[in-house]
């Protein structure tokens, strides 16, 4: 492990997917505000929440004024115009998110997005100030085919062609395909080889301080083991992020397991 990679600053970020309601979040973004600002470790790693549009407005009340931020879950390549549907990036900014997911492996597969159009979208982040999460991961196939490190080379390629600073404010996120909502995890050597070779494309665009997340099936049970590695920054967490008691643990983990 390098110098630069012992003093990257940890993430743990939830990702609510499509769940919510206004009741069940009000208990839940109170939960995790309250435990987190408890904690001793919570200035050693940086948390926050990536909700449905909806209750981007309520996310911002609970949270605002804590450590915990919040962000959306997806963000439209354009600012404004005839896009019925879409979410512009200005719109995001003003309801005070500071991350918003890029290329999830949902939006890739259920709405064909391609790794340019996910590369336009964390362009469009940038340009609004936010710092996008770009997923990245292969599927069960491609895993066991063997080609994984080039399907993951593929979907970087268009995101790094951005250019080191665009890159350098940007978030990466592995999420092996097969290991989401599946209760199947990566082993710890199987995330940190392909966290490794991330790393190693960020070195050659000179952005080696990026942080890269690992995100499938993440729970307080295996955070540890996962966040150990040398590679991994930090988690984005799906299903766990429902629960207060095993985000803040997760969080906890994170803030625990790296020097920082």
């Amino acid at each position: 492990m390098t110098t630069t990679q012992q003093n990257i600053r940890r993430l743990v970020l939830g990702n609510w997917k499509m769940h919510g309601e206004l009741a069940a979040n009000a208990q839940l973004l109170s939960a995790i505000r309250s435990g987190w600002n408890q904690s001793s470790n919570a200035a050693a790693c940086d948390v926050g929440v990536c909700v449905p549009f909806p209750y981007l407005s309520q996310a911002e009340s609970a949270l605002h004024g804590s450590d915990i931020a919040w962000g959306a879950q997806d963000i439209s390549r354009f600012d404004k115009g005839a896009y019925t549907g879409e979410v512009s990036g200005t719109m995001l900014a003003d309801f005070g998110c500071r991350y918003v997911l890029v290329g999830h492996s949902e939006r890739r597969s259920m709405h064909a997005e391609s790794s340019d159009v996910v590369a336009d979208k964390a362009k469009a982040a940038l340009a609004a100030g936010l710092t996008p999460v770009v997923c990245i991961g292969e599927s069960l196939e491609e895993r066991e085919s063997g080609r994984f490190l080039d399907v993951i080379h593929a979907q970087l390629a268009p995101v790094l062609a951005l250019g080191s600073e665009a890159v350098s404010r940007m978030v990466l996120a592995y999420e092996p395909v097969w290991a989401i909502g599946t209760g199947k995890t990566a082993s710890p050597e199987q995330a940190q080889e392909v966290h490794a070779a991330i790393r190693a494309a960020l070195v050659a665009v000179k952005c080696p301080g990026v942080r890269i997340l690992y995100g499938g099936s993440v729970k307080a049970a295996n955070a540890a083991t996962l966040f150990a590695q040398a590679d991994i920054d930090g988690g984005l967490i799906g299903g766990a992020a429902l629960v207060a008691d095993e985000f803040l643990r997760i969080a906890e983990a994170g803030a625990s397991t790296r020097s920082l």
